[in-house]
């Protein structure tokens, strides 16, 4: 279960706000994304939404993962996660915060594991682990011939 080291995605814009993204594995099937409206059309999730789905489902899998090991029973958690938008001092639209709720089925509930997991899994999740704790995110703007015309760290 283990992702040390790096990877990369690629994105291309497609039209308008929709941008394709192409994930490093190659049986993953590619993403459309886009804004909602006025920018955009709704046409598949925006970033917001996705950062929302990636902590519910790490935290899913690292639930799933220490109540159940490598064979989960199928359909034995639902999980739903709510985006709370705030504007920040300068009015730009942020992420206030995030609520996951885990509603797990009667027999994960009465798992021999499950006292010791809910303690656990939470610390296990690299996604809500690092939104928690902050990400630094380096970016950098070049040009088609690769001159960087911007950086920020």
């Amino acid at each position: 279960m283990s992702e040390e080291g790096r990877f990369t995605i690629h994105l291309e814009q497609q039209e308008d706000y929709q941008i394709l993204v192409r994930f490093d594995w190659r049986k993953a099937a590619d993403l459309l994304m886009d804004e909602p409206p006025p920018l955009g059309e709704t046409a598949g999730p925006n970033a917001s939404r996705l950062l929302a789905a990636a902590a519910a489902n790490c935290l899913s899998a690292s639930l799933l993962y220490c109540l159940a090991k490598e064979e989960p029973p199928a359909n034995s958690l639902r999980t739903e996660a709510t985006c709370i938008l705030i504007r920040n001092d300068k009015k730009r639209l942020r992420i206030g915060g995030m609520e996951v709720r885990l509603i797990v089925s009667d027999e994960l509930a009465e798992s021999a594991r499950f006292n010791r997991c809910k303690e656990l899994f939470e610390d296990f999740c690299v996604v809500s682990a690092s939104i928690r704790d902050g990400i630094p995110i380096r970016v950098e703007v070049l040009d088609q011939r690769g001159t960087l015309l911007h950086s920020a760290d």
